[in-house]
C-alpha cells in the first residue's frame, strides 16, 4: 500500500498550533518571530512522529533554490568514463548539500533539448552539460536559461559559460618530455597523423595531445620518426599499425600510442614479432583504462581524470549558483572561465631508459 505524504497541516494539528506557526518553525525562522521554545519543540516532535518531509518544489518556490542539479550527458550507462564523471559530480554535490538528476541523450539533439526543458521545468538550480569525448559543439539555447557549466566540451562559437576540460595539451607535452628525458629519439606515433588539424576525425583531445608532443620535440630539435593515423582507436588498429611498422624495419626507440586500446594492439604485434617491451621498445599511452595495469609489462599511461572532472564541474556550478543567489542576479557569473584538469601519470614498467 502506498503511504500518503504527510502534510504541514497535519503536523500543525498534531502539535496544536496554526499551520503558519508550524511552517515558520520548520523553516528555521521561529526565533526571529518569537515563537516559544515549547511550541517549537511540539512542532518538531510532531514532524518526527508523523514522518513529515517538506515538499522540495514548494520550498524551492519560497527560497529560490531546490538544491538540485541536472547532469546531462551524451553517454551515461554505456560508458565507464561517463560513469566516473557522474560519480565525481554526485560526490561533490552531496558534500555541499545538493542532489543530482542524471539524463542521457545518446547524442540525440532533440532528446538533449527535451531533457534540458525537463530539468528546467523541475526547477533544478543549474546544469552540468557533458560529453564523453572532448569535442567542439554548438551549445543549445535551452542551456542558457539557467546556470550551466560545460564539462569536456569546447563551445563552437562565443559563450560566457564556464568550461571544465582535461588538459590534453599539457599531457601531450609531458608524454614527449618523459620520452625525451629518458633518452628516446626515434619516437613513432600510433593512432594519429603528424598534423594537429587532422589528428583524428572525432576527438579534439587527439589534436591537443599531438600539439603538445610536437611542441616539445621541436624545442629539442627533434621530429617524430613516423605518425600512423587510425580511424578507430581500437586494439586491431594498434596491432595493424605496429605490425606494419615492424615489417618495414623502421628503427624505433618508443611507440607513443594515443590511447590504451591502441597500446594493447601494439603490445600484441610486438610480442608476435619477438620485440620486447620495454627492453627493445618503450610504449607510452593515454587514458589509464582498467586493463592498462594488467598488461605485461604494466603500461605507463596518462590517466583521464574523469572523476576529478565531474567534481570540479559540479563545484564550479554550485559556486556559480550560490554567487548568483548572493548577488540577487541569476545572470551573475565569472564569464567564460576555462578550468583545465591535469592528466596524472601512472608509471608502470613499459618505459625504459635509453643509453
Amino acid at each position: 500500500m502506498v503511504r500518503k505524504r504527510v502534510t504541514l497541516s497535519q503536523v500543525a494539528q498534531e502539535a496544536g498550533v496554526a499551520a503558519s506557526t508550524a511552517s515558520l518553525v520548520l523553516a528555521g525562522r521561529a526565533d526571529e518571530l518569537r515563537i516559544s521554545a515549547t511550541a517549537q519543540e511540539r512542532v518538531r516532535e510532531a514532524a518526527r512522529r508523523l514522518g513529515y518531509r517538506p515538499n522540495a518544489l514548494s520550498a524551492g518556490l519560497r527560497t529560490g533554490s531546490t538544491r538540485t542539479l541536472g547532469f546531462v550527458s551524451d553517454s551515461v550507462a554505456s560508458s565507464q568514463l561517463a560513469g566516473e564523471m557522474i560519480r565525481g559530480a554526485i560526490e561533490a554535490a552531496r558534500a555541499r548539500g545538493y542532489m543530482v538528476f542524471v539524463g542521457e541523450t545518446g547524442g540525440d539533439g532533440q532528446l538533449e533539448r527535451d531533457l534540458l526543458d525537463a530539468m528546467f521545468d523541475r526547477q533544478v538550480d543549474g546544469i552540468v552539460l557533458a560529453t564523453m569525448l572532448t569535442h567542439a559543439r554548438t551549445i543549445p539555447t535551452a542551456a542558457t536559461r539557467m546556470p550551466t557549466v560545460l564539462l569536456n566540451i569546447e563551445p563552437d562559437g562565443d559563450t560566457d559559460l564556464v568550461q571544465v576540460l582535461p588538459d590534453e595539451y599539457r599531457a601531450g607535452r609531458e608524454a614527449a618530455r618523459l620520452l625525451v628525458d629518458t633518452g628516446h629519439r626515434r619516437i613513432h606515433l600510433i593512432g594519429v597523423g603528424d598534423d594537429p588539424a587532422h589528428a583524428h576525425p572525432f576527438a579534439l583531445a587527439a589534436a591537443q595531445r599531438l600539439r603538445g608532443v610536437l611542441d616539445v620535440l621541436a624545442e629539442e630539435g627533434l621530429r617524430v620518426a613516423s605518425a600512423q593515423p587510425a580511424g578507430q582507436w581500437l586494439p586491431p588498429e594498434g596491432f595493424r599499425l605496429t605490425t606494419a611498422l615492424v615489417e618495414r624495419g623502421e628503427p624505433a626507440d618508443a611507440l607513443l600510442c594515443f590511447n590504451d586500446r591502441l597500446a594493447m594492439g601494439a603490445y600484441q604485434a610486438l610480442q608476435e614479432a619477438g620485440v620486447r617491451v620495454p627492453d627493445d621498445v618503450s610504449v607510452l599511452s593515454f587514458d589509464d583504462t582498467p586493463f592498462a595495469r594488467w598488461l605485461r609489462p604494466g603500461l605507463t599511461t596518462f590517466a583521464f581524470p574523469q572523476r576529478a572532472l565531474g567534481r570540479r564541474a559540479t563545484d564550479e556550478l554550485i559556486d556559480l549558483i550560490e554567487r548568483a543567489r548572493d548577488d540577487g542576479d541569476e545572470g551573475a557569473g565569472p564569464g567564460a572561465a576555462v578550468h583545465l584538469i591535469p592528466l596524472p601519470l601512472r608509471t608502470r614498467e613499459s618505459v625504459a631508459e635509453r643509453g
